[in-house]
Order: structure tokens, then C-alpha cells, then sequence
């Protein structure tokens, strides 16, 4: 039996189930540990906080969050990123994340909880990238620390 890829299985079943690989889309994404439940995407333009599985011309699949439409295409970034690509076009978007499967329990993207990390994890990109970047020091300084044992 062959696999399929991401683009067949949407086309033959409209849904995927799969395990996160990667680390971008932390802390609501945690890599091999929770779910996605991605859906093919719908007629017409995404829109902004889709967070959406597309394709780059090097053939690697990403999963990110869309900040921006623009007509010039969509300005994307994951949330565990500081920085953001621009020009995504609506060609490359397969499918938009419905819901997240953590620990059991499903979150779908309607749920307040959901709706309202979202907002203030888009709304305050600034504040995000000033907190991604303080975590970073921070592990830079304890990791450099232990290795001068």
C-alpha cells in the first residue's frame, strides 16, 4: 500500500489526522505529542488567525498562522516565531486547522479559549516576540552555564 500525501489524502478523505512535527506552532502545538485535525480548505480566501497547512516550492509542508491578507498574498508566521513570511500565496494553502486533539481532549478553533489565545497571541505579535526572545537568553544562558562544569 502507498502512502499518501497530505494533498491526496484532503482531496480523497478532506480530513487529516496528524501528529505535529516541529516546534513552530508551540505552546499550541506540542511535537509528537498532540493532534491536528485539518480540513480541506473552503472556496474563497482564508482569513486572518487561520492557522493553515501549506506547501513551499522545496516541498516541505509547514503549519502556520495567518497575521495578514494582503493582495499580494498572506503575511504568515508561527506562534512560536518571531519572524513572519511574506507573500504565501493562496495556491500553496492545502487545508486550515479545525482542531487540536491534547491529551485526549479535543479544542476546536470556535472554542472562546481557543478564539481568545489567539487574539492576544496575534494582536501582540510585539509582545511575543519580546517574550520568544527573552526565553531564548534565558535557555542560551542556562545551557552555556551547565557546559562549564
Amino acid at each position: 500500500m502507498s502512502k499518501q500525501t497530505f494533498e491526496e489524502q484532503l482531496e480523497t478523505q478532506g480530513v487529516i489526522i496528524h501528529t505535529n512535527l516541529g516546534d513552530s506552532m508551540m505552546p499550541l502545538l506540542r511535537e509528537g505529542r498532540d493532534l491536528m485535525v485539518i480540513e480541506r480548505r473552503p472556496e474563497g480566501p482564508c482569513k486572518r488567525y487561520d492557522a493553515v497547512l501549506y506547501k513551499r516550492p522545496n516541498g516541505k509542508y509547514v503549519m502556520h498562522r495567518i497575521l495578514q491578507v494582503r493582495k499580494d498574498g498572506y503575511v504568515l508566521c508561527g506562534d512560536n516565531r518571531c519572524w513572519r513570511e511574506f507573500g504565501v500565496p493562496d495556491s500553496w494553502i492545502l487545508g486550515i486547522l479545525t482542531a487540536v486533539i491534547k491529551d485526549g481532549k479535543t479544542i476546536r478553533v470556535t472554542d472562546f479559549r481557543y478564539r481568545l489565545y489567539v487574539h492576544l497571541w496575534c494582536d501582540f505579535f510585539w509582545i511575543r516576540v519580546f517574550l520568544l526572545r527573552v526565553k531564548g537568553f534565558l535557555r542560551r544562558r542556562i545551557f552555556k552555564g551547565k557546559g562549564k562544569k
